[in-house]
């Protein structure tokens, strides 16, 4: 017997660190998708492949969810969809294949909870969550952590966005660990508020609005930063942002920065076009990322 299940990436276009204190934040699930395959093992055992998996110990991400997978069962975790030229690029891979994983096991995509649980205790109970959420409903959503609440949201008419790589791997447990360990400043809690601006805007889908209210979200987001030690806009973000901000277009790092990936908004394709071509030395890559409106779901063997 074969069982295919596979879950999406996500990007988080706003409320990045501000999740972590109540604060609402914005993510699209994204078509790079997390595949897991589970046949029946004739051993005792079942062995485990990892095409395009970096990270961990893989036997560590499996048995965050139980050891099922040891009775006599085959597994690949397949995350080749999240990296470009061998490199990982930010797109919450580990998430992705614990959601594709619980589904595979279950022989179900109800599994939105226990996912929570299992990617909390991969991550050493650090992280919002976010992605999660992502990669079992999909779509554009709002998230809230405390209540684990999910809202989905419609994309708003006019809004182009471009998906850029720095070339730069990023770190989100260790960006984590610094902040959990640095002293809390009112950036913090000014981060939050303009976390909730942003929610707002977004909900309202008036694509406008939300690159208006990027501009003063920005602006906090560097002086949290800052505060905080975190590097959000190294690796070429802070270049990108300004040049951006002359262009009357909007661009920041998505997620926890620093390297990785980020988005660049506006009202019209070519212009985000013109801007990546006139800019190239500081874009390692564009990266094709499309809204995913599927969630986790079962696939044919």
């Amino acid at each position: 017997m074969t069982t295919v299940a596979s879950a999406p990436g996500k990007i988080v276009l706003s409320g990045e660190y501000a999740v972590l204190s109540g604060a609402p934040a914005i993510c699209m699930a994204v078509q790079r998708r997390a595949i897991v395959t589970i046949t029946d093992s004739p051993g005792a055992e079942g062995a485990i492949t990892t095409p395009g998996y970096a990270g961990v110990d893989a036997t560590a991400i499996i048995d965050t969810v139980g050891t099922k997978w040891r009775q006599a069962r085959n597994v690949e975790l397949d995350t080749r969809a999240f990296s470009e030229q061998g490199n990982k690029i930010g797109l919450g891979s580990s998430a992705a294949l614990v959601v594709a994983l619980l589904a595979a096991l279950e022989n179900s995509s109800d599994v939105f909870a226990a996912a929570l649980e299992a990617h909390r205790r991969f991550q050493g109970g650090a992280g919002s969550g976010v992605d999660v959420a992502a990669a079992v409903h999909g779509g554009l959503i709002e998230y809230e952590m405390q209540s684990a609440n999910v809202r989905s949201l419609g994309w708003p008419e006019g809004l182009a966005m471009r998906v850029l790589w720095t070339g730069v791997a990023a770190s989100t447990s260790a960006k984590l660990d610094k902040l959990a360990a640095t002293r809390e400043r009112p950036s913090r809690a000014a981060l939050g508020e303009s976390a909730e601006h942003m929610a707002k805007a977004w909900r309202r889908r008036n694509a406008e609005d939300i690159l208006a209210g990027y501009a003063a979200y920005i602006d906090v987001l560097r002086q949290f930063s800052l505060d905080h030690d975190l590097g959000i806009f190294d690796a070429g973000h802070d270049e990108l942002t300004d040049a951006a901000l002359v262009e009357n277009l909007v661009y920041k790092p998505a997620g926890a920065g620093g390297g990785d990936i980020g988005v660049l908004f506006g009202l019209d394709p070519a212009a985000l076009d013109t801007f990546i071509e006139e800019h190239r030395h500081l874009i390692h890559d564009v990266v094709a990322c499309e809204l995913d409106p599927a969630g986790v779901r079962l696939e044919s063997a």
